[in-house]
């Protein structure tokens, strides 16, 4: 039986959620998924236009990934990652292989996307420690981002909203200011700029590098940090500064790898590789949690010792390589190979993108349209003219969200940002249906 929507009535407590909101706005029983649809008990349709928080690229219950998992359940559901391989993990460690950047040799699994930070920046600094350089076990990380939130993940978090309550838990990072095309003090524009904000970054290189371990950014988008996107030569100016300074490079693509950039990973359009990439999210087209990190020769070099010499990388979770995860990665690697996913893409993002432009360019609360890739934000004030946000305790976005599910699609907001990140088997119709719907559920809630 569902439990009801009194205090006393919710054993369940909820991400990312003000439990009281449930007294008037009780959590939507699903039922089952569909393509880009999820359903309710009473049978309401709802376009999953945030892939549900970014993970699902082939929508839900796609035969394919349901029978490769299916097949693999039937075979071996789970074993002990240390000390054993499978199938699964063999093939899903060939197949990110031979699509990652150049230079990215090795595969360490892991559990979901925090995990897979955490993993990076204990393997960065421990990598240090093994080669003489202890001293080196500080990190660079830039205002606004996000990286999760496991202790090491949000200390190296920008992100206000998620690190603050809790930075007497983390061990001191160092915070720089990060690049902002919303609100550019050079003037500039995204498209073509040479980043000459990455000053700031560099000089924070130059003033710490005897201590760092590495540099950590969102390549391109910061997803939770308000959607802010800047442009490649930020991280092209990066793989130059890290390497100048021999200090890593770590890349977390855990929300925009695997497409969601327009490039099968971000660091493509730059032209770059890191020391290290996170991914996970739409690994297994958010079908089952598993994540990865990518490294290189010369940091799994730094562990690759005798046992006497106590250099292991003694990092690990139960879950760690689960083959029902893996095959659910290798079949979604599997589809982007053989439907050429990528080139395919470029028409829906396009058009996505014109249909945002054309509701919401001229509505009087718009103050930013921004796109990436897959990835388009609407951020709405007040007064965009004088540049007023609303008022954040009148939770404007909230109850736009709130709208857009009478109206049939999940539109869960990021503050006052109405954001559209839809799997990749939404039709061009269903792109002009959701965006409809958003436009007229900003509507209904600011006229």
């Amino acid at each position: 039986m569902p439990f009801g929507s009194g205090k006393q009535a919710m054993p369940i407590w909820h991400p990312c959620t003000q439990m009281k909101d449930h007294e008037s706005y009780p959590p939507v029983f699903m039922d089952r998924g569909q393509g880009i649809y999820l359903y309710d008990r009473e049978g309401n349709a709802y376009i999953d236009a945030i892939s549900s928080w970014w993970v699902n690229l082939f929508g839900h219950a796609n035969p394919r990934i349901v029978r490769a998992v299916t097949e693999q359940l039937n075979r071996l559901e789970h074993v002990i990652f240390a000390d054993v391989t499978h199938a699964p993990a063999e093939e899903l460690a060939a197949r990110l292989l031979a699509i990652a950047t150049e230079g990215l040799t090795r595969v360490f699994f892991a559990d979901n996307g925090s995990c897979a930070v955490e993993a990076a920046l204990k393997m960065s600094h421990a990598s240090w420690r093994n080669l003489g350089h202890p001293e080196k076990c500080r990190f660079l990380f830039l205002s606004n981002g996000y990286h999760g939130e496991t202790a090491g993940a949000l200390g190296v978090c920008g992100d206000r909203l998620y690190a603050a309550p809790f930075v007497p838990l983390f061990v001191e990072q160092i915070e720089v200011a990060g690049p902002d095309c919303f609100d550019c003090p050079y003037g500039r524009t995204r498209e073509g700029c040479d980043a000459p904000c990455f000053a700031a970054m560099q000089e924070a290189i130059d003033a710490n590098k005897d201590v760092l371990s590495g540099v950590i950014v969102e390549p391109l988008v910061q997803c939770a940090g308000n959607f802010r996107m800047y442009p490649p030569s930020y991280l092209t100016k990066l793989r130059k500064a890290t390497r100048a300074a021999g200090i890593h490079f770590i890349a977390d693509e855990i929300a925009v790898g695997f497409g969601r950039t327009g490039t099968m990973f971000a660091c493509e359009q730059a032209g770059v590789s890191p020391d290290f990439m996170c991914l996970s999210k739409g690994i297994t087209s958010g079908t089952l949690p598993l994540s990865v990190v990518l490294t290189t020769d010369a940091v799994f070099d730094a562990f690759y010792h005798d046992f006497v010499e106590d250099k292991a990388f003694l990092h690990s979770h139960s879950y760690t390589g689960n083959p029902l995860a893996c095959a659910a990665a290798c079949e979604t690697l599997r589809i982007f190979e053989e439907d050429d996913v990528i080139a395919a893409n470029r028409v829906k993002i396009d058009y996505l993108h014109k249909a945002v432009q054309e509701r919401f360019a001229g509505y009087r609360h718009t103050v930013d349209i921004r796109s990436t890739g897959w990835i388009t934000a609407v951020e709405l004030y007040a007064d965009p003219e004088r540049r007023i946000p609303f008022d954040w305790k009148a939770r404007t976005g909230f109850r736009i969200y709130q709208e857009a599910k009478k109206r049939g699609a999940w539109l869960r907001n990021l503050c006052d940002i109405v954001y559209f990140m839809p799997p990749y088997v939404i039709t061009l119709e269903e792109i002009d249906k959701l965006t409809d719907i958003a436009l007229d559920s900003v509507k209904a809630v600011l006229g």
